[in-house]
């Protein structure tokens, strides 16, 4: 049987139609691509993206298939012709649809993580916002892209090294997590341990203890008390009260944390040994001279056998 045109083209259940020479290909790629055959999808693509282009290189269609192939491309670490094709796909939606449109944030996304992925953060953060700005007006305040986009903004403007802007959008991100996971969550922890660190390294040590304190509570609800990240958030905890010159708060975290690293990783490992120096300086502090002595001597025994074994 001579093949035509139409018979070219296929019936598929899921669209209950004939689908077009374009769709066949771009189904095609699709299944390929999830199914990480990622040459397969990326061929199948370039010939959905030339019957495409038979209709107009101004045609919606041809922004999703150059989007789609950029996935392939992201996916395999191309990173470079992921971002050229996100750009062209960008540029497409943008006179088809308007720069304010609701789909043209997936767009934006899209390329600004690529420009990430390529290290320019510096790039990534105006599309970052100007996705935002988008979803906020298309979505409701908790919708998974206005979160999406609002932990993005926090970790772009942390990878730049602008910790004071990127607060705000870890705060921001808290308050939808409490407010969706409820108080006590690993996420939420993971969270307010971020907003600690930020006001730690600012010398903001009051705030940096309020949310050291709240980590602890929720890590102490969740996790059984021989637990490595407990003992970290106990030092984390301790190490900003010694800093404020609250010894005494900060000794007992120190002697719990040490007994837990102790239960953990055995009585002689290289984490105790910072944590056992740190201590001794607390004692010091507080005027307990001797038992400093002996921990510190504890903790150069530690390292000298430690070294020794290499």
């Amino acid at each position: 049987m001579v093949c035509t045109q139409a018979t070219a083209q296929f019936l598929n259940p899921r669209y209950g139609r004939v689908l077009q020479e374009w769709e066949k290909y771009y189904q095609a790629a699709l299944e390929a691509y999830q199914q990480d055959n990622f040459a397969e999808a990326e061929q199948q693509f370039f010939r959905a993206r030339q019957e495409v282009e038979k209709f107009g290189m101004d045609d919606p269609r041809l922004a999703t298939i150059l989007n789609d192939l950029a996935k392939v491309y992201h996916a395999e670490g191309r990173y470079e012709e992921a971002a050229l094709l996100y750009r062209q796909s960008l540029a497409i939606d943008e006179r088809a649809l308007g720069k304010d449109h609701r789909d043209i944030a997936g767009d934006l996304n899209n390329l600004a993580m690529a420009y990430h992925d390529l290290g320019k953060d510096a790039e990534a953060l105006p599309l970052y916002q100007r996705t935002l700005q988008i979803v906020e007006k298309s979505f409701w305040s908790e919708h998974p892209y206005v979160i999406t986009t609002v932990r993005h903004l926090a970790e772009t403007y942390d990878a730049l090294g602008k910790f004071a802007e990127a607060a705000p959008y870890w705060e921001r991100l808290l308050s939808i997590q409490e407010k969706d996971l409820g108080s006590v969550h690993p996420e939420v922890a993971a969270t307010l341990r971020r907003l600690a660190e930020i006001h730690r390294d600012q010398r903001k040590y009051s705030e940096a203890e309020g949310f050291y304190q709240r980590v602890l509570a929720i890590d102490e609800s969740l996790l059984r008390e021989e637990n490595s990240k407990l003992a970290e958030d106990l030092k984390n905890l301790a190490e900003v009260y010694t800093v404020q010159g609250k010894y005494a708060d900060a000794r007992p975290l120190y002697q719990r944390s040490l007994a837990i690293e102790e239960k953990v990783f055995g009585p002689e490992n290289r984490i105790m040994v910072g944590g056992l120096k740190n201590y001794a300086v607390v004692l010091r502090k507080m005027e307990r001279g001797s038992e400093a002595a002996e921990i510190e001597a504890k903790a150069d025994a530690i390292a000298a056998r430690l070294e020794g074994s290499k």
